[in-house]
């Protein structure tokens, strides 16, 4: 740790002290956070998540928690109000460096519009950990927490080549992604289905770059069940030859399924998708969703906060896996028709390990 990160992490762990025991005084975090509960001289950090209705970010609250409480850190919790909401999360930014916390976790709403942000948070000596999604650069945080967005994309790409490989189908493929600006993890998650799939990656940064004649189009979903009935629709209309479906997440995957049964054709549309939260692990029992990639944000803000807290603690660096640029926390092909070659678990074991 160099001379500056030492005093700018000793001035941090001084105001945090100040900090938590005025907070205490005034009976926790306030503001639009949640405190942790607690007082004394323990560290504060934060949690700064999309929304706070998205089961995926309700899990990531709950695991945040249990290992604050663990590691004896003080949580404060802090949400933005919809999907994309980057000026909510740059004010709780400003409200951890005003608490003197000693660091926070943070899944971007925008991942290059945070980065002036984050940059003064760690100019006062905050540690900032990106949870899920990658800022634009990386390097913008200290360390980054994360589903293996390319892999996920990648295991259901393997699978659904594999399953037409085997009744000998031509795929014609819609791809339900999440906005027109291509966040890091839609990028990431396209580029893994389509090398999966043994598509060629045109340029990943403009939706319907693709030029195989495979790929019908593209269209976004906002990364929720209306958003995925209504591209759904959308692309039915533009070429009833469909026959899968890649979407970005398990809500738009419910919704597309919604536009395809209203269509008459859920016999004859594949999906596949990411997430593994509880509701898309049972769609995949039913059959509504062929495959689908579990993740595990409970472990993600968990590790998450024992960095923040070792960090706080010793000046603790977070080490990246071997061979990556971020902390990898892990990714499961869910199925209950695995296909030979591709690595997977049943629905028995997603929902042992499902979230929501």
């Amino acid at each position: 740790m160099n001379k500056a990160r030492r005093a700018r992490r000793a001035t941090a762990l001084a105001v945090a002290s100040v900090a938590a025991l005025a907070l205490t005084a005034c009976g926790g975090g306030g503001g639009s956070g949640e405190g942790g509960g607690g007082g004394g001289d323990r560290p504060v950090v934060g949690l700064i998540t999309k929304t706070d209705t998205n089961p995926f970010f309700v899990k990531m609250k709950e695991g945040a928690q249990q290992a604050a409480d663990a590691a004896g850190v003080e949580l404060q919790t802090f949400a933005g109000r919809q999907d994309g909401d980057n000026e909510s999360q740059v004010q709780a930014i400003e409200t951890l460096i005003s608490a003197g916390a000693a660091g926070f976790l943070i899944t971007p709403n925008d991942s290059a519009a945070i980065v002036p942000t984050l940059d003064r948070a760690r100019q006062q000596g905050l540690y900032v950990i990106a949870l899920d999604t990658q800022t634009e650069p990386p390097d913008a945080a200290d360390a980054t927490f994360a589903t293996d967005n390319f892999q996920a994309g990648l295991l259901v790409g393997q699978w659904a080549k594999a399953k037409f490989e085997s009744q000998g189908t031509e795929a014609r493929i819609a791809m339900l992604d999440l906005s027109p600006n291509r966040p890091t993890v839609d990028v990431q998650r396209d580029q893994g289905f389509l090398q999966g799939f043994g598509i060629e990656i045109g340029d990943p940064t403009q939706i319907g770059d693709e030029s195989d004649p495979r790929i019908v189009g593209h269209d976004v979903t906002d990364g929720a069940e209306e958003g995925g009935r209504t591209a759904m629709e959308n692309l039915l209309q533009r070429d009833p030859s469909i026959n899968l479906v890649y979407t970005i997440n398990e809500p738009a995957a419910a919704g597309a399924y919604e536009a395809i049964k209203a269509a008459g054709r859920e016999n004859d549309i594949e999906i596949v998708s990411v997430d593994g939260g509880c509701p898309g692990v049972e769609n995949v029992k039913a059959g509504i969703i062929g495959a689908t990639s579990q993740q595990y944000p409970l472990k993600m803000a968990s590790l998450g906060i024992e960095a923040l807290a070792a960090h706080a603690s010793s000046g603790a660096e977070a080490q990246p896996t071997a061979g990556k640029d971020f902390v990898d926390t892990g990714v499961t092909l869910i199925t209950d028709e695995p296909q030979p070659g591709v690595e997977s678990q049943d629905t028995a074991f997603g929902l042992e390990n499902c979230w929501g």
